[in-house]
C-alpha cells in the first residue's frame, strides 16, 4: 500500500507539474515579433495608400513608407534570430523542430519570413526608381508593388507556419493562446487581401461580376487554410470580424488628421486624409463557411466539400453585399460612418462625373457570364484553401 501510495503522489506531483507549464508557457518573443511584422505591414500599406489619394507621392521618406519596411525588419530580426540561435545554439529541441537549408536549421516559416523582409527591402530602391522615372502612381498593382507584395505574402506565411508549426505541438493553455495568435494574424492577412483587391471592389462596381471573381480569389483561402488549424468553433467569422474592425478603425480615424494634396492637378478640395472604403461584408460568408464546416464534420476537406464550400461562399456573399451596394450608392450613405462621400484629391471635378452610379454589364447574358465564372473561381479557390489547410495541420517544424 505505501509503494502504491507513493506512485500516486508522484503522478500527482507530475500531473501539478504539467498543468503549471501548461498555464505558464508563454509564446517565444520571436513569434510575436513576425506576427508584429504582419501588422505593420498591413498598417503601413493602408496608410501608404490613403497618403497617395490624399497627399501624393511628395518623397520615398514617408512615414507610411517606413511603416511598411519597419515589417521587413522586424521580419529579418525575428527570423534571423530564429535561424541563428537553432542553428549554432544547444537546443536539441529546436534542432529536432527545425529544417536545414544551406546549413543552417530553424522553422521553416521563418526561412520563408526572412527571405520575404529581403524581397520588401529590395524592392524599396526599385519602387523609389519607379517612381522617380514614370511619375505619380496611383495604381496598388505595379511593378515594384508586385514584388512588395510578393515579400509581404512571404512574410505573413511565413508567420502563420511559425505559428502553425508551435499550435500543432501545443496542449493545454499554450496552445488556446497560439490559437488566438493565429486567428489574430489571419485576420490581418485577411485585411491584407482586402487591400490588395481595392482596385476591384469599389462601391460602383458591386453589381458587376468583376467585384466577386476579385473577392472571390482574395478570402476564400486564409479563412478556409486558417480555419483547418484552428481549435476554434468561429475561425472564420473570428478573422472576418478582425478585417472589418481593422478597416472601420482606418474609415473612422484617418480623416481625423489633417492632409493636403502636395502634387497636382487637384481636383478635389481635401482637407483631411482619406480613408479607404467601407469594408465587404466577407463576415456573412465567413460565418456560413464556419456553419458549413460544422455540419460537414470530419466530411470537410475533400474535394465534395469544397465545392460545396465554393458554392456556399459565393451565394452568402451576393446575398449580403448587392443589396448593400446598393445602399453604399445611396445618400443614406454619404457620411462619416459608412464612408461613401469621401473622394481622392484627382477624382474627377467636372459635371458630367458620377461616382453614384454602377458599373453593369451591358447584357444580362454577360452578367450570368460573369457571376458563373465568379462561381467556378470561388470553388477553385476553396479547393486550394482546402489544400492548403491539409497540410498546414501537418507542419510541426
Amino acid at each position: 500500500m505505501g509503494n502504491a501510495a507513493a506512485t500516486f503522489d508522484l503522478r500527482e506531483r507530475a500531473n501539478v507539474r504539467s498543468i503549471a507549464a501548461e498555464r505558464t508557457a508563454s509564446i517565444p518573443w520571436y513569434v510575436w515579433c513576425l506576427a508584429a511584422a504582419t501588422a505593420a505591414d498591413w498598417f503601413g500599406g493602408y496608410w501608404d495608400i490613403s497618403w497617395h489619394i490624399s497627399i501624393g507621392r511628395d518623397t520615398f521618406w514617408t512615414p507610411a513608407h517606413m511603416m511598411i519596411y519597419l515589417a521587413g525588419v522586424l521580419a529579418g530580426v525575428a527570423s534571423g534570430y530564429a535561424i541563428l540561435s537553432t542553428s549554432f545554439g544547444s537546443s536539441d529541441e529546436a534542432k529536432d523542430t527545425s529544417i536545414s537549408v544551406w546549413g543552417f536549421r530553424g522553422p521553416l516559416g521563418c526561412f520563408m519570413a526572412a527571405w520575404g523582409g529581403f524581397a520588401m527591402l529590395t524592392s524599396a530602391p526599385f519602387d523609389n526608381w519607379w517612381h522617380n522615372a514614370y511619375g505619380l502612381d496611383v495604381k496598388i498593382v505595379s511593378l515594384p508593388h508586385s514584388m512588395l507584395g510578393l515579400g509581404e505574402l512571404m512574410i505573413e506565411f511565413g508567420a502563420m507556419l511559425l505559428v502553425c508549426a508551435h499550435l500543432n505541438r501545443a496542449t493545454g493553455a499554450y496552445q488556446r493562446k497560439l490559437d488566438w495568435l493565429l486567428l489574430a494574424i489571419g485576420g490581418i492577412v485577411v485585411a491584407g487581401s482586402a487591400t490588395f483587391i481595392l482596385e476591384s471592389t469599389p462601391m460602383e462596381f458591386m453589381h458587376n461580376p468583376g467585384f466577386y471573381r476579385a473577392v472571390a480569389i482574395a478570402f476564400p483561402i486564409p479563412l478556409i487554410a486558417i480555419s483547418a488549424v484552428s481549435k476554434s468553433r468561429w475561425p472564420a467569422t473570428t478573422m472576418a470580424a478582425i478585417y472589418t474592425a481593422l478597416f472601420l478603425a482606418g474609415l473612422w480615424i484617418f480623416p481625423m488628421f489633417p492632409a493636403a494634396p502636395k502634387l497636382g492637378p487637384v481636383y478635389q478640395h481635401i482637407t483631411h486624409m482619406v480613408p479607404l472604403w467601407f469594408p465587404v461584408l466577407v463576415i456573412v460568408p465567413a460565418f456560413a463557411l464556419d456553419l458549413l464546416r460544422a455540419s460537414m464534420g470530419a466530411k470537410w476537406g475533400g474535394w465534395k466539400s469544397a465545392v460545396a464550400a465554393g458554392c456556399v461562399f459565393l451565394a452568402a456573399f451576393v446575398a449580403a453585399q448587392w443589396p448593400f451596394g446598393d445602399f453604399l450608392i445611396s445618400p443614406a450613405a454619404r457620411n462619416a460612418i459608412f464612408g461613401a462621400n469621401y473622394f481622392t484629391f484627382f477624382d474627377p471635378a467636372v459635371v458630367l462625373y458620377n461616382p453614384y452610379r454602377f458599373v453593369l454589364e451591358p447584357t444580362s447574358a454577360a452578367l450570368a457570364r460573369g457571376m458563373a465564372l465568379a462561381l467556378v473561381i470561388s470553388i477553385v479557390f476553396c479547393s486550394l484553401g482546402m489544400a492548403l489547410g491539409n497540410w498546414m495541420r501537418t507542419v510541426r517544424r
